[in-house]
């Protein structure tokens, strides 16, 4: 025996699963940040910072114990994917991957932060040569402004600084080995909280200043 359904259910049926369709289609479109992909591709700009990676990684958890690409350096973002744009970093493939701030900003947020339209190395050419060696050596200097570290060690992660007016930024030499950067009332880097050692390997030391701590066995 077949039960019919009445003509004004089907109706009501088709049109509901007509809308959901469409809800599904207009989101895929929009891209993986939910909402309207607001970056005109390709985009052309620059490293605003020194960024690290891996393999053909760039993460936004930007780890300086991997090796280092100088701020500067030319990027032209070709395309987004899920949590990740495609790029030539320096003329050569790589991806941008959005890892951890997710929930805190769009992929393409973090993309214009970190590929920017003027080239910073004619700015750091003007900073204090102290300065300018730390950011060469993807280190801080006490005394920084918070623009002279970005430019060295790049933005803290917004998952875990939720603004760069926050007194304290926290920012990684691994997945394990965390520094956190002090900021003074003033806006200039007043200190560096981390153990010895790590201190050492994060900290620009002029000419002349104590050796690194033994390594402990």
């Amino acid at each position: 025996m077949t039960t019919s359904v009445p003509v004004n259910r089907r109706i009501a049926f088709v049109l509901l699963f007509s809308g959901a369709l469409g809800a599904l289609s207009s989101t895929a479109a929009a891209g993986t940040s939910g909402g309207k992909n607001e970056l005109p591709l390709p985009r052309e700009g620059y490293a605003c910072c020194n960024l690290h990676y891996e393999g053909d990684w760039i993460s936004d958890g930007n780890y300086s114990g991997l090796p280092m690409l100088p701020a500067g350096t030319p990027i032209k973002v070709l395309s987004l994917g899920r949590h990740k744009a495609y790029a030539l970093v320096g003329g050569i493939k790589m991806r941008l991957g959005h890892d951890y701030g997710r929930d805190q900003e769009s992929l393409e947020h973090w993309i214009t932060k970190i590929v920017v339209d003027e080239d910073p190395t004619a700015r750091i050419a003007k900073y204090p040569p102290d300065v300018q060696a730390a950011i060469k050596e993807g280190r801080v200097a006490i005394g920084m402004t918070k623009e002279q570290a970005i430019v060295a060690v790049g933005y803290p992660l917004t998952s875990e600084t939720s603004s760069t007016d926050a007194p304290v930024w926290r920012h990684w030499v691994s997945s394990f080995e965390e520094y956190q950067l002090m900021w003074g009332p003033d806006a200039t880097l007043a200190g560096v909280s981390a153990d010895a050692a790590l201190r050492y390997q994060v900290v620009h030391q002029p000419p002349g200043d104590a050796a690194p701590p033994p390594v402990q066995h």
